[in-house]
């Protein structure tokens, strides 16, 4: 794998650090397909969804009445979400929403919350019903089909907020990871009053990393959930009402993930 964008940075502790100086991307599609993950600010990734800012933020106001994560086993409260699925056919861009129904991940890649059915709460129907939201899923759903060829995806949404008020909140309790799928968009709704929160990337076989803090409001990241391994670091508070929201996507071609 060639990270021309994110060398190793040997005189350090193993990662490269992205600002917000470093260079746009001008070709997302190319660095995804090249290096397995991109960085997108926030126009790049409005534009590659086919939706503006306006249709995004009529979404933003779900995340403020998002229903609590009961299946955290480490017993925090911190975590808020909702999940609803989706297929995608790619020769018409057509998007269908299926019954709901639990997530699943193998132990192999959650080794905290793998084997479990977890039932959360769909995504509200104003959301999902919202051509916006399907324009966004199909041209995403397109994009990851030129960087590798499928017939069909089926894609999983989950809507989350990790609140720090009770101390710290952890946006992904079970470390660094893959989420046994083929591509994961996530998405920055909102970040406020917080500390950390960084993303990490690194390479499945290889030695080099890569951190950054997605800070504006729909920014974002395109992993190659084959090819990278991804993590974001807990969250303390830096003012009253601290909280991270995020759009999780995720694209499988090979089925939903199930028991």
């Amino acid at each position: 794998m060639r990270w021309m964008d994110a060398a190793l940075d040997p005189g350090g502790d193993g990662f490269r650090t992205l600002s917000g100086g470093d260079p746009v991307h001008s070709d997302p599609l190319r660095t995804l397909a090249r290096q397995g993950f991109v960085r997108l600010d926030p126009a790049q990734w409005l534009a590659l969804a086919g939706i503006t800012a306006t249709e995004a933020e009529c979404w933003r106001p779900g995340w403020s009445h998002l229903p609590p994560d009961r299946w955290l086993r480490d017993g925090g409260r911190y975590r808020w979400r909702r999940h609803s699925c989706f297929v995608q056919g790619t020769a018409k861009g057509t998007i269908e929403q299926v019954a709901h129904r639990a997530h699943w991940q193998p132990v192999d890649y959650n080794a905290l919350h793998g084997g479990i059915e977890r039932m959360f709460e769909p995504i509200e129907a104003t959301i999902c019903a919202d051509p916006a939201w399907h324009r966004m899923l199909a041209s995403l759903g397109t994009l990851f089909a030129s960087v590798s060829p499928a017939e069909r995806w089926f894609i999983e949404a989950h809507q989350f907020r990790i609140d720090a008020a009770d101390g710290v909140g952890r946006p992904t309790p079970e470390g660094a990871h893959r989420d046994g799928v083929d591509f994961v968009a996530v998405v920055l709704v909102d970040r406020s009053d917080l500390r950390g929160g960084e993303t990490r990337v690194f390479e499945a076989d290889g030695p080099n990393g890569i951190r950054f803090v997605l800070e504006q409001p729909w920014s974002a990241v395109l992993l190659d959930d084959r090819r990278v391994i991804h993590e974001t670091t807990p969250i303390q508070p830096g003012g009253p009402q601290p909280h991270r929201d995020t759009l999780v996507l995720t694209y499988r071609r090979d089925g939903f993930l199930a028991p």
